[in-house]
């Protein structure tokens, strides 16, 4: 028999909140957590522009040891994990076993790399790096860092897919347990945002060259002129139902469903296509029809061809009724991450019974004129939501959340 796989805990360090209560209230009210960062125009950016993170503190959850070999997103990525744990009533003790897994999205860490090429060049040595940057260059320091800090002794590894990374590292945590492989995945997904990571993104020209950041990221407005680079971290505790059961928890929701796809075509423009065999093949495997959905977190980013793409498929799938918003004209496009995120920002507005405002939209795009987007904070009951995660080189996922 398949396991149902239900979210047990979630945790987030986000430019628009670091407590679920601070995140929530953020979707709520439709706050934006975009700045405009001088140095990047110093430095010749394009666009000046990101999401920012603020009030974070690693030593309430990690010592010193720990951080020596973690950046700041693996910090923010391990201290959101270590949070979503305890919101999950899971004793730390027992993650150690070949049944628990840990599966992080995440694609770059420029950051340490750049500073360590730069400390070479300064020093014409080596002999100064500290013996962590190691840890923190690697793609893979966040599960490898959380591996050692927890113990588990099951999967152990990060999937690097653009910026549906953190939707597909959920997907394969849920196949991994639906298989009976494993009881428990934390995942998730981490986005750098300093300069370092933006700097060869912002010489593609896709970012919003507007002054005014918080008016910036603008899915499926007419005005939209490119994306918001954002990042952050965000944790979730996957669980098996008799896994959950047998030691008393409690869900907050269920993954109900997980489609995957790719375009096979183009590095950076979408083909439409592609996304639509992601949304068909959740809805298969979730064993929903379209009508039960109630909601869709658009992958949309504020882009001219991206945003058109998915609100076609949408339209093709879904028709024109259900609500659909993009969580990202609040947060910018936190990239690797974001799949994750937006797993997250749904479940606190599935068990909120709203839905968060598409901000910023003022003139619906033509190309999307048949798809209801949700301009202002909506309260509705919420069964079924579907958030959608499209990446460079053409890599799509579909996640499918349900209430319990």
């Amino acid at each position: 028999m398949t396991e149902r796989v239900f979210i047990t805990g979630l945790a987030a360090v986000s430019c628009i909140g670091i407590s679920l209560a601070e995140i929530e209230d953020g979707l709520r009210t439709g706050r934006s957590g975009v700045v405009l960062d001088e140095q990047r125009r110093e430095l010749g950016f394009r666009s000046g522009l990101t999401g920012a993170v603020t009030g974070f503190d690693p030593k309430e959850r990690l010592d010193r040891k720990a951080r020596k070999s973690m950046h700041e997103s693996a910090q923010w990525c391990a201290f959101s994990a270590l949070s979503a744990i305890e919101q999950a009533g899971i004793d730390p003790a027992s993650l150690r076993n070949p049944r628990t897994g840990l599966i992080i999205g995440n694609d770059s860490t420029s950051g340490p790399n750049v500073e360590v090429a730069d400390a070479v060049r300064r020093d014409r040595t080596t002999q100064q790096l500290g013996s962590g940057y190691i840890f923190q260059c690697m793609n893979s320091t966040a599960s490898m860092n959380l591996n050692a800090l927890l113990g588990t002794q099951g999967a152990a590894w990060t999937l690097a897919a653009a910026c549906a990374s953190g939707a597909h590292a959920v997907g394969q945590g849920l196949m991994l347990i639906r298989s009976g492989m494993q009881d428990v995945v934390i995942t998730g997904g981490m986005q750098e945002i300093n300069w370092e990571s933006m700097a060869s993104f912002d010489a593609l020209g896709t970012f919003s060259k507007r002054e005014d950041a918080q008016a910036a990221s603008r899915p499926f407005d007419r005005a939209r002129d490119g994306l918001v680079p954002s990042g952050g971290a965000a944790a979730l505790i996957l669980e098996s139902e008799s896994h959950l059961k047998a030691r008393g928890g409690t869900p907050l929701c269920e993954v109900r469903g997980y489609g995957f796809s790719s375009d096979g075509e183009h590095l950076t423009l979408p083909s439409g296509d592609g996304a639509r065999r992601a949304i068909r093949a959740a809805l298969g495997n979730a064993e929903l029809e379209p009508g039960a959905i109630d909601y869709i977190n658009a992958h949309a980013t504020s882009t001219p061809i991206g945003d058109v793409k998915e609100a076609e498929a949408i339209r093709e799938v879904f028709g024109e009724d259900t609500p659909v918003s993009s969580t990202k004209s609040m947060t910018g496009h936190e990239c690797w991450m974001s799949g994750a995120s937006e797993i997250l920002y749904s479940a606190l507005m599935l068990q909120g019974n709203f839905i968060a405002p598409n901000i910023n939209f003022e003139t619906q795009e033509e190309g999307a004129a048949k798809i209801n987007v949700v301009g202002k904070t909506l309260e509705k009951p919420l069964k079924n939501v579907l958030v959608n995660s499209f990446g460079f080189g053409g890599t799509n996922a579909s996640v499918i959340i349900s209430r319990v």
